[in-house]
């Protein structure tokens, strides 16, 4: 196990990695990264209660975040990135729970298509983090995402 509720597993997941023959293994030289963020999740689960968060996606090898059509400078690709869903809580709840939490995030982001909440993401930095809220929303699913800034850290 990586954490004690979040392993490498569940870190390099991804059916479009497994449909497509994507080899989406963490390099050596990131895997500290995915642990800052594994210790960060704990923390997150920490604010949420004892009950399951599901990984929806964690990291991303270049070649499945262009894949996925994901941002070129999206931190999955550094695990520093984790998109998930709580197991009873709602995306709005969990939001809103870490965002007036005092957890050092660089973004946090709900997202979805049409107005409804899918998923969210919570991402870390390299360096301070920002502490960005934004909404994520688009017009069709595989469409391109429109952001807009809750609050600016």
């Amino acid at each position: 196990m990586l954490a004690p509720h979040f392993s490498m597993v569940e870190v390099v997941r991804s059916a479009t990695a497994a449909n497509q023959g994507i080899d989406n293994q963490v390099p050596l030289p990131l895997r500290y990264y995915v642990g800052r963020m594994a210790e960060f999740m704990e923390c997150v689960r920490m604010v949420l209660g004892e009950d399951p968060i599901s990984v929806t996606s964690w990291f991303r090898c270049q070649m499945l975040n262009s894949a996925i059509g994901g941002s070129r400078t999206s931190a999955h690709m550094k695990g520093l990135a984790v998109d998930f869903v709580h197991s009873v809580l709602s995306l709005e709840e969990v939001f809103s729970l870490i965002s007036k939490s005092l957890l050092p995030f660089d973004q946090l982001i709900i997202e979805g298509t049409r107005g409804k909440a899918e998923w969210l993401h919570v991402g870390l930095s390299e360096g301070e983090p920002r502490g960005d809220i934004l909404t994520a929303d688009r017009d069709r699913i595989d469409g391109p995402m429109a952001y807009k800034r809750v609050i600016a850290g």
